[in-house]
């Protein structure tokens, strides 16, 4: 590569600026949908992260009122031992504390069976909600599946062709230096087209229509050093010389109308 001339740089910048564009338009074929399928894949996976979240809670509630229906029952043993304690005091004070002790549990099943029936409604609302996002899930994997087969479809038919042009596009890019391939992939980055070595066509580059003036038309077309378009940095590589005829060619005067003899 140390003893390329320019021009055999420019023809190869040309070739691989030819393969990167047929792999742009293989990518184009796909459009959106490798983002779309990302896009619908995460969503799912947020769902799925939220229904874990949901069925915890159910988990949490179901363990709630197992513990309260205990309470109760433990509640209702000291009642009905308190309430055979009752028949054997032998005072008023024995008597209005046992009686204490009874109200106090009744009270603690009372507190029990309103957290169950407040675990209870708050269970019926979680799976609701849970209802809601299985539906959703179901849905966004219908919508996913779609998107997948329409994408493997796509890339059925492209993947031997687009493996082929990387293949060629490896050999390419080591005939050219290291710099000035840094230099085609970093503008190749910038730029919305892709377009980092282009023609001169009718006096404008190819990609950005500017201009170019008459004297550095000259230097592509006589390839003695690399010609940058100082307007977006691309590499100017050649002339199509047939625009550049085309646009010398004089144009043909409109004949003179004959005067209507009155």
């Amino acid at each position: 590569m140390e003893n390329q001339t320019v021009a055999q740089k420019l023809e190869a910048l040309v070739k691989l600026q030819f393969i990167d564009t047929k792999i742009d338009q293989l990518k184009k074929l796909r459009g959106d949908l490798p983002d779309e399928v990302q896009d619908l894949e995460d969503e799912v996976e947020g769902y799925k992260t939220r229904m874990g979240r949901f069925e915890a809670d159910l988990e949490e509630l179901n363990e709630s009122i197992k513990k309260n229906k205990e309470g109760i029952k433990e509640a209702e043993k000291l009642v009905k031992k308190y309430n055979e304690q009752q028949k054997n005091v032998k005072n008023n004070r024995e008597y209005d504390a046992i009686t204490k002790e009874v109200e106090l549990q009744e009270l603690e099943v009372q507190i029990c069976e309103k957290r169950i029936n407040e675990a209870k409604d708050k269970i019926e609302l979680k799976k609701q909600e849970i209802a809601a996002i299985e539906a959703l899930i179901n849905e966004r994997n219908e919508d996913l599946s779609n998107k997948k087969n329409e994408l493997d479809e796509i890339l059925g038919e492209s993947q031997e062709e687009e493996a082929s042009l990387l293949a060629d596009r490896e050999k390419a890019a080591k005939k050219i230096e290291e710099k000035l391939l840094k230099y085609y992939e970093r503008l190749r980055t910038s730029l919305s087209n892709g377009l980092a070595v282009v023609r001169v066509v009718r006096g404008a580059a190819e990609g950005c229509n500017i201009i170019i003036p008459p004297q550095k038309i000259a230097e592509i077309r006589e390839k003695k050093k690399i010609v940058i378009d100082e307007h977006s940095g691309r590499i100017l590589a050649d002339v199509d010389m047939e625009s550049m005829e085309e646009e010398k060619k004089p144009k043909k005067k409109a004949a003179p109308r004959k005067k209507k003899v009155g």
